[in-house]
C-alpha cells in the first residue's frame, strides 16, 4: 500500500491526482482507466476541499492498493463533516437543464467512472473508497 497526505486545500489537488496516477501505472491499471480514476479522484479532492473542513483546515490522505480480484483501489479519507456519498440522490437527468437544482452531477460523474464506490465512517473519518478493474 501507498500513502500520502496533504492539506485538504485545492492547490494540493494535482499532487494529489499525480500521486495516483503514478500507483495505478506502477499497478497495471490501463491509459483508459487512469484517465477515468484521473477525473474521479479529480472531482472527489475538489469536493473534500470545499466540503469536508467548513470553517478550519483539514488534510486529505490518499491510500492505493491493490484489492482482491483485478482492482485498483484508491481511499480518499478526511476527518471532515460526515458525507456518505451513496445516500446521496442522483441528479434526475430527465429534468430540463434550467429546472434541475445545482448540484450532485460529481456524484454521478464519480459514480459512473468507477466500478465500485463504497462509502464508511470509521474513528471519525470519512473513507470514499473507489475500485476500478485493472484491465478496463
Amino acid at each position: 500500500m501507498a500513502a500520502i497526505t496533504f492539506p485538504a486545500d485545492l492547490a494540493f489537488v494535482a499532487h494529489g491526482i499525480g500521486f495516483v496516477v503514478k500507483w495505478a501505472a506502477a499497478e497495471g491499471v490501463s491509459p483508459a482507466g487512469i484517465a477515468r480514476i484521473e477525473l474521479a479522484v479529480e472531482e472527489a479532492l475538489v469536493n473534500i476541499c470545499q466540503y469536508a473542513y467548513l470553517d478550519t483546515a483539514g488534510t486529505v490522505e490518499i491510500r492505493c492498493c491493490q484489492g482482491e480480484t483485478q482492482n485498483f483501489l484508491i481511499e480518499l479519507i478526511d476527518t471532515g463533516e460526515p458525507f456518505n456519498v451513496l445516500e446521496q440522490p442522483l441528479p434526475d437527468l430527465e429534468v430540463a437543464l434550467e429546472q434541475r437544482p445545482v448540484g450532485k452531477l460529481g456524484i454521478l460523474l464519480i459514480r459512473s467512472l468507477v466500478d465500485v464506490v463504497t462509502y464508511r465512517r470509521e474513528a471519525n473519518c470519512n473513507i470514499l473508497q473507489l475500485a476500478v478493474q485493472r484491465g478496463r
